[in-house]
């Protein structure tokens, strides 16, 4: 016959291909790797029709089982992971295995067809390269997380070698012991090569399950179970990427468990064994900033910026020298929230945002422009959502407010305009919005917010509306924008200018009108509205007082008062207002309520309310929101000497 010498010269063209891409992979040469992986795939594809194209037999089908373990390790590898075709490809050739024997078959669904086949005694001599192709069959499972058909499946290889799975065994590690209790059939009736052993396909499987029990005990709220079954992984066969992915998973184990320096610890391994596991440097920057580290966190920062820059420009550290690898059997970005990352966007104003907040203005300035740079080529509107980004308007005002704080008053103009230029379009003409009553005034539970375009209309069931929130968004950022400007005008001398923008601000401020009404709601909506009412009463009040201030450069003392006044009313005991207010007051001649004011302000402590409302200021407004101002000694020391004047010449 021919078959056997057709079979001899497959068998020699499988061995040929393989020892091909073993030749190759030892090379190290990355585009010669892909170029001949594919070329393999393709011949070894071919290979598999050529014997399917013959009747299923009993003498072929090692060959063919074994092709066809050969195909489908390096069609993973081609289409980066498993797709339809694959188990289609299987169930196909367990088809082909119970007609090869003669085997009964009607409708069956995959799960029974492995059933059929492992449990059928007439099968034994079969038995290596159907636990190779049931292993597949399982990484196939395994990856699609169908972990019971994994279970039911191995329990069945392992009835073929004698072994029954163990009843005591806990259910999270029901599947670890089955995969590692695996007896893998030694194969003495051939030599043909493989692109990967069973041995390893073996090791891989296990890694891969032990790595995503981990990740489910973890999620589930179980970090000691977890931290155990991941180290368990770190010991097994995978790659550096893996290692440092698993490693960083018992970091985040540790640190739910309430031990910082054990988290650090493994993820300094991650970075360790592999640079690029970025998911550990911004874990341990989330730590270190919850540790108070500042310098540290800063650090990491720039450390995670630079590696996601440098993403796919490094060295790999995935080897290809195993074609069925852990990550394509554990997809973590889809399974885990720990080891999700922010991309460089994010990182990049992560670092703005914490160096303004700590004062390093010009690296903050820089981060800044890199940032906008960003946005500006992406063409930004105000309603876009970024991810994991604060609004883009917001990103805008932090940026301005750096920059004023650097003195680079003209650069904040620009930035104020575009931010202006953006938004102004979208203001309403008027916008009311209805509150609940405050809790604790009369004993009432808190009340939900109505917000609502003109005219007002109250509700019965209060809820928010989507258009509407975002009209007083666009407001709030408008105003902002026009107080920047303004406080930039001032600086550079620009008084009327100046006044100008405050004035817009002012007027924008004056659109928004806060009523309370006594319609039960949402708490939360009802804080969430609250916090805005107090940004927006703090605009208020800064635009009042810069306008006031621009007044008193221009000797309008009487504007000045005014603006003095108001702003007071709207945040008492603001020292800087109160000192501009004293000023004007002494110019105009009103020594007396000069005097009163300067004793009052004297006697007054900044109350715990104060402190915290300008805790719950935006980033872009706390640089002009001063905690304290130190008034003017010459001014007190002529308000000191007539308050004893006044009193020498009392009765």
């Amino acid at each position: 016959m021919e078959a056997p010498g057709c079979l001899d010269r497959w068998a020699k063209e499988n061995d040929g291909l393989v020892a091909r891409w073993r030749a190759v992979i030892a090379s190290r040469n990355d585009s010669v790797v892909k170029q001949t992986l594919q070329q393999c795939h393709h011949a070894l594809s071919q290979l598999l029709r050529k014997i399917q194209g013959l009747p299923a037999a009993v003498l072929s089908l090692p060959l063919e089982l074994t092709v066809l373990y050969n195909t489908l390790i390096f069609q993973i590898n081609v289409a980066d992971g498993f797709t339809n075709e694959d188990a289609q490809e299987i169930e196909q050739a367990l088809v082909r295995v119970l007609d090869a024997r003669g085997l009964v078959r009607g409708e069956m669904s995959i799960e029974e067809l492995w059933q059929k086949i492992l449990l059928n005694t007439d099968m034994q001599q079969l038995a290596p390269v159907v636990h190779r192709l049931a292993g597949l069959q399982g990484a196939l499972w395994l990856a699609a997380n169908q972990l019971e058909k994994l279970k039911v499946l191995f329990e069945a290889l392992s009835t073929t070698e004698g072994h029954t799975a163990l009843s005591s065994c806990e259910p999270d590690r029901a599947i670890l012991m089955l995969l590692s209790t695996w007896a893998l059939p030694h194969d003495e009736t051939t030599s043909l090569l493989l692109a990967q052993t069973s041995r390893d396909l073996k090791a891989v499987l296990y890694t891969a399950a032990a790595f995503l029990q981990g990740l489910r005990l973890m999620e589930e709220g179980d970090p000691t179970a977890a931290a155990g079954i991941l180290q368990e992984a770190a010991a097994g066969l995978c790659s550096r990427r893996v290692l440092a992915e698993i490693c960083t998973s018992i970091g985040c184990c540790y640190q739910r468990m309430g031990k910082p320096q054990m988290a650090l610890h493994y993820w300094k391994q991650a970075l360790q064994v592999d640079f690029q596991c970025v998911s550990a440097l911004y874990q341990s920057l989330v730590l270190l900033r919850h540790l108070g580290k500042t310098d540290a966190e800063l650090e990491a920062l720039g450390l995670l910026h630079k590696a996601l820059e440098g993403s796919g420009q490094g060295a790999s550290s995935t080897s290809l020298h195993l074609l069925v690898r852990v990550e394509l059997l554990v997809q973590v970005p889809a399974l885990v929230s720990v080891l999700s990352t922010p991309n460089g966007s994010e990182v990049k104003y992560l670092l703005a945002r914490r160096c303004l907040q700590m004062g390093r203005l010009k690296e903050a300035v820089e981060h800044y422009l890199d940032l906008m740079a960003v946005l500006q080529e992406k063409g930004w509107q105000p309603q876009e959502f970024l991810h994991r980004l604060p609004r883009v308007p917001e990103v805008f005002l932090e940026a301005t407010s750096a920059l004023l704080q650097q003195e680079q008053y003209q650069d904040s103009l620009t930035v104020s305009d575009e931010i202006i230029r953006r938004i102004i379009d979208l203001i309403p003409n008027r916008l009311t919005i209805l509150l609940g009553s405050d809790q604790g005034e009369q004993g009432q539970p808190v009340q939900s917010p109505v917000i609502e375009s003109s005219p007002p209309q109250l509700a019965s069931s209060p809820t928010l509306s989507h258009e509407n929130t975002e009209s007083l968004n666009c407001i709030l950022w408008a105003s902002a924008a026009y107080l920047h400007q303004g406080q930039a005008l001032a600086h550079l001398g620009k008084h009327k200018d100046a006044i100008s923008q405050f004035s817009r601000c002012i007027n924008l401020l004056f659109k928004v009108q806060f009523i309370r009404t006594g319609v039960a709601g949402d708490e939360i909506a009802q804080e969430d509205l609250c916090r805005q009412e107090q940004v927006l009463q703090a605009m208020k009040s800064l635009a009042l007082l810069g306008r006031g201030c621009q007044f008193l450069q221009l000797e309008k003392d009487k504007d000045a008062l005014r603006d003095l006044h108001l702003s007071l009313q709207v945040n008492p005991g603001q020292s800087e207002a109160t000192q501009n207010l004293l000023q004007a007051l002494w110019r105009l001649g009103r020594k007396q309520e000069a005097a009163l004011y300067w004793q009052k302000f004297q006697s007054a402590s900044a109350p715990a309310a104060a402190q915290q409302e300008r805790r719950a200021l935006p980033l872009y407004l706390l640089s002009q929101s001063k905690e304290s101002c130190l008034l003017d000694e010459a001014l007190t020391g002529k308000i000191q000497d007539y308050i004893s004047t006044v009193t020498e010449d009392m009765p």
